[in-house]
């Protein structure tokens, strides 16, 4: 956050010029004894290099004093103040397949557990289930134990009507509480849809991500499931393979992300990744104290190889 002041870094090649010519003044008026035995008890051998630790510990000592003076930053993820999330859920017939393991709906549903879990606190949470209609499970509301028991009792219904699951998410967001402390702004919203099949009754879902796209809500769509799962039904074997292209298109037009997942652990990854974009912001912080930390460090290590090799600073 200073860079000008990484100029001081010049200050080590300085010093090691300048200890590099006193140490080779000390050795030009070094005695000369005729006695080589005498020689070897007042000044027995070492090894050359360890008469430098203390000097080499010191400049690097310097060198994160420096660091730390020019107020060094990263990038760190802070969880947002407030928004609101609307968990979308696909509960059609075609959640039945087990190309996912153990089926689709299960594996949706530990996903989700664990995606709402890790979003901040002060965040809204919605869910809406949808198969022939959709439905809003859960208002929003912070209150992540009414969200989690909901999830678990999601069961199977016929048809997939993706279309009217946008439509009702937007409905969702109308019934988030207002904000005290923010009482004329509104909050920030996201929808997150997951779905394993084609649309079958009701409005398009392009129909319904104009209609986010009016209100400014992103979509992020999870597309899940294989080309090869299935379903049986009478006793008739039934693929059913997931619509990518119709949800990576909802996404694309409301400003979300679209994501596919193939398995139990894809899904997991794909809501992590949602996680971090919808509940955290990525900002700089300094992280002087870090390098300050290094510079002790190395200054005590520094002063005990002094002490312990019996060296001094010329």
């Amino acid at each position: 956050m200073a860079p000008g002041r990484l100029w001081l870094l010049l200050l080590i090649p300085a010093i090691a010029a300048l200890y590099l010519v006193l140490q080779r003044r000390r050795a030009q008026y070094a005695l000369r004894f005729t006695n080589i035995a005498l020689l070897d008890r007042v000044a027995p051998r070492r090894p050359q290099w360890r008469r430098h630790v203390a000097v080499v510990l010191a400049l690097f000592a310097i060198g994160s004093c420096v660091l730390a003076f020019a107020q060094p930053k990263d990038e760190v993820k802070v969880p947002r103040e407030r928004a609101t999330i609307v968990v979308t859920i696909d509960v059609s017939l075609s959640m039945m397949a087990t190309d996912v393991d153990p089926n689709r709906l299960e594996a949706v549903k530990v996903a989700a557990k664990r995606f709402v879990t890790s979003l901040p606190a002060k965040f809204n949470i919605s869910l809406v289930s949808f198969a022939g209609t959709a439905s809003i499970v859960v208002p929003p509301t912070i209150d992540r134990a009414t969200v989690l028991r909901s999830i678990d009792g999601l069961e199977l219904a016929e048809s997939t009507a993706t279309g009217e699951a946008i439509f009702t998410s937007l409905q969702a967001l109308t019934q988030v509480p207002p904000d005290p402390e923010h009482p004329d702004e509104p909050a920030p919203a996201r929808v997150v849809l997951m779905s394993d099949g084609k649309r079958t009754v009701g409005r398009t879902a392009q129909e319904g991500a104009q209609a986010a796209k009016e209100k400014e809500v992103p979509v992020y769509t999870v597309a899940f499931g294989t080309d090869s799962g299935f379903i049986e039904m009478d006793g008739i074997r039934q693929r059913v393979p997931p619509d990518r292209a119709d949800l990576k298109a909802v996404a694309e037009i409301t400003g979300g992300q679209s994501y596919t997942a193939e398995s139990a652990d894809e899904i997991k990854e794909v809501y992590e990744n949602i996680g971090s974009s919808v509940g955290y912001d990525t900002v700089d912080k300094e992280i002087t104290a870090r390098f300050a930390g290094f510079a002790m460090v190395l200054s005590l290590a520094a002063a005990g190889a002094a002490v312990a090799l019996a060296s001094r600073f010329p």
